[in-house]
């Protein structure tokens, strides 16, 4: 009988550096794709947010016929003691049930209560997005960006104030 001898046989040097290769450049991809998605999804959040005070103030100006002043601020929506006014104090409700004082990456709402980007009979509110720097591509807006940009300022897009 002739014995047949089993080789036991295992993976190269380079066989491994290979599928360790093609295992990180996976990776490497679907981490680009989640969090570019991340991102997204955050300023998809603080637009929400966002709407949410648009809401909030024009259920505001429906009550006082005005939207908060500049003093009062969007904390007027949420907090009594920000009322200046004895007589408003007096009608006073929350607008917002929790409160957004800042949004997702932790600027401080930007909010002016007359616009300065279209008609001055709304609101201005912004936020100055996750590079927290004024006037640059990423701001979130609530006025018409383009009409600013070729000097008309009396855009609707995704909305002046109110």
């Amino acid at each position: 009988m002739i014995a047949v001898r089993r080789v036991a046989r295992g993976f190269t040097l380079i066989e491994v550096l290979i599928a360790i290769l093609i295992v990180v450049a996976i990776g490497g991809l679907v981490a680009w794709n989640v969090l570019g998605k991340r991102k997204e999804a955050n300023v998809g959040l603080v637009q929400i947010q966002m709407n949410q005070i648009k809401d909030a103030l024009r259920d505001f100006h429906l009550v006082y016929d005005r939207y908060p002043s500049d003093e009062e601020g969007l904390k007027a929506l949420w907090d009594k003691a920000s009322m200046q006014d004895e007589g408003d104090i007096a009608k006073w409700r929350k607008f917002i049930e929790k409160p957004i004082a800042n949004d997702l990456w932790g600027n401080e709402w930007g909010y002016r209560q007359k616009s300065e980007h279209g008609d001055e009979e709304t609101f201005d509110l912004w936020s100055y997005g996750p590079d927290k720097q004024e006037g640059t591509e990423d701001d979130l807006v609530s006025w018409d960006k383009s009409a600013d940009e070729t000097g008309g300022g009396m855009g609707s897009g995704s909305g002046s104030g109110g």
